[in-house]
């Protein structure tokens, strides 16, 4: 007689890694949105300076025209909640001539005439010239006015009253073109890597320019291996640790191809948010929700955290 001999129990599975990040970051860039009631409220309050501008130098109020939205409303990197909303304004043409037949800093002299401008349109508002730009400081949503003139190459010139006054030359399109096509290259990942980093700026008060980050990001994805796979959480391991290798360096603008410093200043808290996305890395790979949770939370703020 021949008898059934009981197998051994099989060995348990072990569980896959990295169950919680797919829906812990689809949750995270949810949250980074803006609100419809903050983008109808940015979109009155930039429309109406632009239309101001266009009364007082052009003799109409359309809105849309000699002007452009640049910055993140343009490029659709939007973090809630909203900062400001960059604008530039194209002045005529005769306009240039006159302050360059001045003298002194002619640039500064320019942007308290767009300030003195609008004051005509808000003279309960606390206008300012600053650097380059005119703030229009709404309570809810400044407005920051790029005075500039149009360049036959389709380039455009804009005022910076620093330093006793020069100009620069910008390329907003080059810029967006840039953006668009890595973004188109990743699937997505450079828009949503740039989102992040500026959540991160902001959480951890690092002194780093938005538009820094941006080059940062489009340089960073078009090496990394992963620029395609989704992999949330390692992209922000391994962008600070790019980030790095930039500290004191510089970055080159689109179009224009100027070098402009990043410095060094943001190099701390880089640091700081590679060591803290490394540790939270590690817990998503053993799907330790809440201590991977609790270290994005750190990094981000708490537009991210636990699922459980």
């Amino acid at each position: 007689m021949s008898f059934l001999v009981p197998l051994s129990p099989a060995p348990p599975v072990p569980p896959l890694g990295w169950m919680f990040v797919g829906q812990r970051f689809s949750a995270f860039m949810q949250r980074l949105g803006i609100t419809e009631q903050q983008a109808v409220d940015g979109t009155r309050k930039q429309m109406g300076v632009r239309a101001a501008l266009n009364r007082w130098y052009y003799g109409h109020g359309e809105a849309t025209q000699n002007s452009l939205l640049i910055g993140s409303w343009a490029k659709t990197l939007r973090v809630a909640p909203p900062r400001d909303i960059d604008v530039l304004f194209c002045m005529p043409v005769d306009i240039f001539h006159r302050y360059e037949a001045r003298a002194g800093n002619r640039q500064s002299q320019l942007l308290q005439e767009v300030r003195s401008a609008l004051s005509q349109t808000y003279p309960q508002t606390a206008i300012r010239g600053d650097g380059q730009v005119v703030v229009v400081p709404f309570a809810t949503m400044p407005v920051e006015v790029i005075p500039a003139f149009r360049l036959d190459t389709g380039q455009y010139l804009i005022a910076d009253a620093n330093g006793g006054g020069s100009y620069r030359t910008t390329d907003p399109w080059a810029e967006l073109s840039v953006l668009e096509a890595s973004d188109r290259a990743t699937f997505g990942a450079t828009r949503r890597l740039i989102r992040m980093a500026k959540q991160w700026q902001r959480h951890a008060h690092a002194p780093i320019k938005s538009f820094m980050l941006e080059r940062l990001a489009v340089a960073f994805l078009e090496t990394w291996q992963h620029a395609t796979a989704g992999y949330e959480d390692w992209m922000v391991r391994d962008f600070f640790e790019f980030m790095l290798r930039y500290v004191g360096g510089s970055v080159q603008m689109p179009g224009t191809g100027e070098w402009v410093s990043i410095g060094d200043a943001w190099a701390s808290r880089t640091r700081t948010a590679l060591a803290t996305a490394q540790r939270a890395c590690q817990y998503e790979a053993v799907n330790a929700d809440r201590r991977a949770g609790a270290e994005w939370r750190s990094l981000f703020g708490s537009a991210i955290g636990s699922l459980s």
